[in-house]
């Protein structure tokens, strides 16, 4: 039995995929090496952004918000949930970045070689998941410095990172291909993600938010994201199964929503970039 017409153009972009399998790997690690070899500090400039951001809000946000912090003892409580809430929103908003420039910046490959052009998604979110896991595992060295303990929910944080940077991918890729027709796209979603930020409990606890305006945030997808890492890291908890289940059912949306529109848009493309 042959599959379903719909499914065909994802089939073979799956097949496509798997046949170039080596070069989006070998893609990915040589961007990563580059990435580490073109300055004197290499791997520092991986984590030095996001370990800023902890620093600076850490320093004049610590001592208001600690004590309203609950179920958290300790006196880093603060940081540990601000550093999650970052990591988390770090590997999001790359996807978004990075997604949206990803055409534009990829048209010279584009126009020349001949290759998948799914590859370089799947390279661009590679590369992502990578880096975040680096990021990852120096912020669980500050945590165990900080006298943090791990229980068996972190092992949930890798499927969240393909969720969330899943999400983000898709949600970046819609706006890069729309963004090779309309370049204003490229300047007002930087605008988008600063405002995204915060109003999600990413910096400041949700208690503190009155109790009538709290259930608004549960139309916030990046808040059901950002607060299951901060289960799972800060409190030791599994990820709620409805929770779950919507954050995936928003990665597979966003995901579906890209590589129809990239299916869609990609003759198109190439004549415009």
């Amino acid at each position: 039995m042959t599959a379903p017409h719909s499914l065909e153009p994802i089939t073979a972009r799956v097949r496509n995929l798997w046949a170039y399998r080596y070069f989006v790997a070998s893609s990915v690690r040589n961007e990563l090496v580059a990435s580490l070899t073109r300055s004197r500090l290499g791997i520092f400039w991986l984590f030095a952004q996001p370990l800023s951001l902890v620093i600076i809000y850490t320093l004049i946000l610590s001592n208001v918000l600690s004590a309203k912090l609950p179920g958290v003892e300790g006196q880093y409580a603060y940081a540990i949930y601000l550093t999650s809430g970052i990591f988390a929103w770090t590997l999001f908003a790359d996807g978004v970045s990075r997604g949206t420039t990803l055409f534009i910046d990829s048209a010279d490959l584009m126009k020349k070689l001949s290759f998948p052009r799914v590859a370089l998604p799947a390279v661009m979110l590679g590369t992502m998941i990578v880096q975040n896991f680096l990021f990852l595992l120096v912020a669980l060295g500050v945590f165990l410095l900080l006298g943090h303990s791990f229980s068996l929910a972190m092992l949930w944080v890798p499927v969240l990172m393909i969720l969330f940077g899943g999400f983000g991918a898709g949600i970046g890729l819609v706006c890069g291909a729309i963004n090779v027709f309309v370049r204003d796209v490229g300047r007002l979603i930087p605008i988008l993600l600063q405002f995204a930020f915060w109003f999600t409990p990413i910096v400041y606890p949700i208690t503190i938010i009155p109790a009538s305006y709290q259930g608004l945030y549960d139309l916030n997808i990046m808040y059901w994201f950002v607060s299951a890492y901060h289960d799972t890291i800060v409190y030791g908890r599994v990820p709620d199964a409805t929770h779950f289940l919507v954050m995936a059912t928003a990665c597979l949306i966003a995901v579906l929503a890209a590589g129809f529109l990239f299916r869609r848009a990609s003759p198109e493309m190439v004549d415009v970039l």
